[in-house]
Order: C-alpha cells, then sequence, then structure tokens
C-alpha cells in the first residue's frame, strides 16, 4: 500500500516537470496561457503522442478551425459569432499544442516553425475579409475595406516583431537549442542549396520565410549587430554575466510580445462583435497596438544599443 502511496506521490511530482517541459521559457510565457491555452495543449499533445499524430498536422488543423471561426464573424447574429469565438479559441488551444507537442517529442523542424509562424496570419485574414464584408452588408462604404487592410498589415509587422523578439529572448537565456531564431544568411545559404526542381514545395516555403526573416531584421538593425557580436565572440555558449544582465533588462519587454499577439486583440475582438461594433476592432489594431508595437521595437534596439556598446568598449 505504501508503494503504490509512494508510486502516485512520484507521478504527481512528475506532472509540473511535463508542464515546464512542454514550454518556452516563463519569461516568454502570458498569463493567460498558462492558466488556460497551455493546460489544454498538454492535453492535446498528450494525445497525439500517443496515437501518433505529428505537430505539423496539428498546425494544419489549427488553420482550418482558425478560418472557419472567421467566416463565422461575417455574421451578424450573436450566436454565430460565439460559436465562432469558441472555434478560434479551440485554434489557438491546437496552436499551444503543436508547440508542446514538438518539444515533448523532440519533433522539432524548420517547416513546423513555418507553419506555426503563418497559421495565425490565415485566421486573422480570414477575420479581416470576415469584418469587412460584413459591414459593407451593412451599408457601410467599399472604404472600409481601406482600415481592414491597414490592420491586417499592421497585424503582421506586430505578429512578425513580437515572435522575433521573443525568439532573441530565449537564445540569450537558453541558448540555439533553446529558441528558433533564424537569419536570413543561413536561410539564403539553405535556399540557394535546394533546386526547384526537386524541392519546389520546400523551397517555395522558406522563399517565404526568407522574406518574412528579412523584415524582421530590417527593422532591428541594433539588435542585427548586437547578434552578430555575440555570434562573433561566444558562438552558441554565451557568458553567464552577459545572460544574466540582458535576461534581467529585456524580460519587461515581453510584455509588449504578449500585448500585440493573440490574447489581447482576441479579448476586444470578442467584446466588439458583443457590442455589434465590429470597425472597432480596426480602429484597435491601429490606433492602440500600432503604438505599443513602435514603443517595443524602439525599446528592444535601446537593449541590443546598450550591450553592443558594452561587448565593444
Amino acid at each position: 500500500m505504501e508503494e503504490i502511496l509512494v508510486d502516485n506521490k512520484n507521478k504527481e511530482a512528475a506532472k509540473p516537470d511535463i508542464f515546464e517541459a512542454s514550454l518556452k521559457s516563463n519569461d516568454t510565457e502570458e498569463r493567460i496561457d498558462i492558466w488556460f491555452y497551455r493546460p489544454i495543449g498538454l492535453r492535446i499533445a498528450t494525445i497525439c503522442a500517443k496515437v501518433g499524430i505529428t505537430p505539423n498536422a496539428v498546425t494544419i488543423t489549427s488553420i482550418f478551425f482558425g478560418v472557419a471561426a472567421g467566416v463565422l464573424f461575417y455574421y451578424p447574429a450573436l450566436w454565430i459569432n460565439v460559436i465562432g469565438m469558441l472555434l478560434l479559441m479551440f485554434a489557438n488551444s491546437l496552436d499551444s499544442a503543436d508547440g508542446q507537442l514538438a518539444r515533448l517529442t523532440n519533433n522539432k523542424s524548420r517547416l513546423g516553425r513555418i507553419l506555426d509562424g503563418f497559421a495565425g496570419d490565415f485566421w486573422f485574414a480570414a477575420i479581416h475579409i470576415a469584418l469587412c464584408l460584413r459591414l459593407t452588408d451593412a451599408g457601410w462604404s467599399a472604404w472600409v475595406w481601406l482600415p481592414g487592410v491597414l490592420a491586417g498589415v499592421s497585424h503582421v509587422f506586430q505578429s512578425a516583431m513580437a515572435d522575433y523578439y521573443r525568439n532573441v529572448h530565449l537564445y540569450f537565456i537558453k541558448g540555439k537549442a533553446g529558441s528558433e531564431l533564424d537569419n536570413s544568411a543561413e536561410l539564403q545559404r539553405e535556399f540557394d542549396r535546394m533546386t526547384w526542381s526537386q524541392h519546389f514545395f520546400d523551397k517555395f516555403v522558406l522563399n517565404g520565410y526568407l522574406g518574412y526573416t528579412r523584415l524582421q531584421e530590417r527593422l532591428s538593425p541594433n539588435l542585427q549587430r548586437l547578434l552578430k557580436e555575440v555570434k562573433a565572440r561566444f558562438k552558441d555558449d554565451l557568458p553567464a554575466n552577459l545572460v544574466t544582465e540582458f535576461r534581467a533588462m529585456n524580460k519587461p519587454l515581453m510584455k509588449y510580445t504578449n500585448i500585440v499577439q493573440f490574447n489581447t486583440r482576441v479579448i476586444f475582438l470578442f467584446l466588439w462583435l458583443f457590442i455589434d461594433q465590429v470597425w472597432l476592432y480596426f480602429a484597435f489594431d491601429i490606433l492602440v497596438l500600432n503604438p505599443i508595437l513602435i514603443y517595443m521595437c524602439r525599446r528592444q534596439e535601446k537593449v541590443s544599443k546598450h550591450f553592443y556598446h558594452q561587448l565593444t568598449t
């Protein structure tokens, strides 16, 4: 009997370890994700691991649910919108599960990272199109597509930079193995090694990702100088004092990467749907989230400049 109790205690003690192992880092995780999406994602990941479903299959499935949610936001009936909200939440749970599954099963790939990064873009493209159609059907001018497209472009920039800064933070605190940080020079070399005749799909996907990575790098010149200097000096084994100091200075910026991504925008999207004022979603994206993006980029550049000068002087 005592052996059974000890065994049960050991199993209970192991559960938090499994949960922690499924996360990228507590530094970059948002509270809503820790409390809600990650536990659901872990359950989905555990089931998928048992039946042999791959992370990429989970990601692709999330795209279908996210796009379906966007389609349902076209309709003005609140009960249909609520179904769309539930589908979008489930899509995000799947999006959480694919990364957790990849980390738990050590089944990571660049294609998986690319699919995961673009999945949200598919969801929100469907959402923006649905909301624009909903507003024009309600009598709004076709000019509503202008803020709809501007908000969509804003979302791409916000998502790209938030994801990039998270991976930079993970690179400094966990090294290359604990991060998904890519650079355009390495991607270009990989792209050049492929042939269109033999690797058409992989080369097509990598071409899009290469442009995405170049966008991230163009918007972070000081950060690029810092990364180049760090990699030249230390390779992947960063000194402990640099890791500690960078983490302390950079960690406060992680909350801004969370604000401009999924949870905050979706909470307000649901609010606008409940009060049937969906035009506010575009205004919120452009007038609220964009200034946060600008502040986030400026602060990250300031941090990067500080550590670059510290290393070079």
